[in-house]
């Protein structure tokens, strides 16, 4: 055992060496090569999700051949075409996802089969076998599932899965603890209140407090506001405050509903939320959100984000932060049923939350070492960002709980009671 914990403690020590040495990369750009017919060019990399950047990149001077990854957000403006004209008229030339030629002018109905501009020293034909070559990889899939004219997105699809799994979790729970199961829908719905409402007030308390008075119904809405009514999904959730608002929320459903001790309920609902957790932060790896810092091109963890907010910096190879997170919360989650299922540590009340506290907000804290920050950092202490001075106090929690938890051991047959 101790070994194992040896190898942990080292791949933590790498990827907090590996952040300390973050790479920089001039201008924005990166660098790949371009196969043609089998001979490689080397090509300057770049992309970015805001239109007036792209719109002055072909004044930059950039005498190296260059490949442009173009994304959605480029094409919501209706002055896109306009910016991507610019291009054609300095010497670059447009290829689909397959890297098929597109001779055709560029018009405001036909621009989203655009997905790469290239400029070389020498003309490519529509006869040319094209293919693009990094040390790293390109994470750019599609936002989501086609269903007609409804896209059912991705980071959606993963929130749908957090409860439609943890519910499925809860009731076998229910099932081996022998609790009626008519008290499963109130804790499903106090659950779901409490993270949304949680998660979002503590991102715009924490993260983005200037939202309140510049545009104060998209705290609690799906839009904002700004330049008309626009329809954004849910966005910007912190984990921080869903932990808060779901402590308030269980409270009351274990005293008021299933009138048991509130550990009794943590200890449980830890272990499905450890697993809600990785889909929620896989949610955010195909939305291309919470990045990590700029990697080394040829780290095998090098991922180049085309969609990513502008938010985070230079479109660059970054961690994959999100699935570090991701892979922590599962592993974290496969911890927690194994003790549930074949120990009687779930007898002692409080003891698995305060392990799930521990070791959820170690997870979080460390892997904040490789991320860029997720918006304005309100909170720094000692060199730490927000997320970890707020992960502390969580971690402590944990420690104590697992103490105090001696307290509250109940019996077999306590736990089995039936109501």
């Amino acid at each position: 055992m101790s070994t194992t914990f040896f190898r942990i403690y080292l791949i933590m020590f790498a990827f907090v060496a590996q952040s300390l040495f973050a790479q920089e990369y001039p201008g924005g750009l990166s660098d790949g090569t371009l196969e043609i017919n089998g001979s490689g060019i080397p090509v300057k990399i770049y992309s970015t999700t805001e239109l007036g950047d792209l719109e002055a990149f072909p004044d930059r001077g950039i005498k190296d051949n260059v490949l442009i990854i173009l994304n959605d957000s480029n094409f919501e403006s209706p002055y896109s075409a306009a910016t991507l004209t610019r291009f054609k008229d300095s010497k670059y030339q447009f290829f689909d996802k397959n890297f098929k030629l597109i001779d055709a002018s560029v018009t405001q109905k036909n621009i989203t089969g655009f997905k790469y501009a290239v400029k070389s020293d020498k003309p490519i034909t529509a006869s040319d076998k094209v293919e693009l070559e990094t040390s790293f990889k390109i994470w750019d899939p599609s936002k989501g599932i086609k269903l007609g004219p409804v896209t059912l997105h991705f980071y959606s699809l993963m929130f749908v899965f957090a409860f439609g799994f943890g519910y499925i979790l809860m009731t076998r729970i229910f099932k081996i603890d022998h609790v009626n199961q008519k008290y499963l829908d109130p804790l499903f719905t106090w659950t779901l209140i409490g993270t949304i409402l949680g998660a979002r007030l503590g991102h715009v308390i924490f993260y983005q407090p200037e939202l309140f008075k510049e545009d104060f119904w998209s705290v609690f809405l799906p839009i904002s506001t700004k330049n008309g009514i626009k329809f954004t999904g849910f966005s910007g959730l912190a984990s921080h405050g869903a932990t808060i608002a779901l402590i308030f929320t269980t409270l009351y459903y274990s005293f008021k509903i299933i009138k048991k001790n509130p550990f009794w309920v943590y200890d449980r609902l830890g272990i499905v939320i450890a697993l809600g957790g990785a889909f929620v932060r896989m949610g955010n790896f195909f939305n291309s959100e919470i990045v990590g810092k700029p990697a080394d091109p040829n780290s095998p963890f090098a991922l180049l984000f085309p969609q990513q907010s502008s938010e985070y910096g230079l479109t660059v190879p970054r961690f994959p932060s999100q699935m570090f997170e991701a892979i922590g919360y599962v592993a974290l989650f496969i911890l927690l049923w194994i003790l549930y299922r074949k120990t009687n540590k779930k007898y002692q009340q409080g003891w698995l939350f305060g392990l799930f506290f521990i070791i959820l907000w170690a997870i979080r804290f460390f892997v904040e070492f490789l991320k860029e920050p997720q918006g304005d950092e309100f909170i720094q202490i000692g060199g730490l960002n927000t997320g970890q001075v707020l992960s502390i106090p969580f971690m402590i929690a944990g420690v104590v709980i697992m103490f105090v938890s001696k307290k509250f051991k109940i019996t077999e047959a306590e736990n089995e009671k039936p109501e």
